[in-house]
C-alpha cells in the first residue's frame, strides 16, 4: 500500500506540547519578539523598540512565552534581561518565516531571499 513506512502518530504529552508551541506562536508580535529573543538577549524596553510595540504589550508576551519555557529571565541589578531557550525553536522560525517569504514572494526588508536560514 505504501511504498515509504509511516512514521508514528506522536503520543498525546508530545502532540499537546507541540500545540501549545504553535500556539504561543501564533500571534504575530510573539513571533517577532522570540526572533529578536533568538538573535541575542536583551531588555523589555529594547524589544518593545524592535517590534514596535508598547512595554506593557512586551511584557505581557514575554509573561506567556517564559510561561511555558519557550523564554527565560535574568535580573541584573533594576533591569531584566530576556533570552530565547530552545535552538529548536530557531530552525521552527526560520522554516515558518522562510515559507512567508516564498508564499508572498518578498523578503524582509533590506534582506536577500530566504534571509531567515540558518
Amino acid at each position: 500500500m505504501h511504498d515509504v513506512p509511516l512514521l508514528a502518530v506522536p503520543d498525546e504529552e508530545h502532540a499537546r506540547l507541540a500545540a501549545n508551541t504553535f500556539r504561543m506562536l501564533s500571534d504575530p508580535t510573539r513571533v517577532k519578539i522570540l526572533w529578536a529573543l533568538l538573535q541575542g538577549e536583551t531588555s523589555v524596553g529594547a524589544l518593545a523598540e524592535l517590534v514596535q510595540s508598547s512595554a506593557t504589550a512586551v511584557s505581557q508576551h514575554l509573561s506567556k512565552l517564559r510561561l511555558v519555557g519557550l523564554v527565560e529571565s535574568r535580573r541584573e541589578g533594576a533591569f531584566i534581561y530576556y533570552s530565547a531557550t530552545d535552538a529548536h525553536v530557531q530552525r521552527l522560525l526560520a522554516e515558518a518565516l522562510s515559507h512567508a517569504e516564498h508564499t508572498t514572494g518578498l523578503a524582509a526588508e533590506d534582506a536577500h531571499p530566504h534571509s531567515y536560514g540558518p
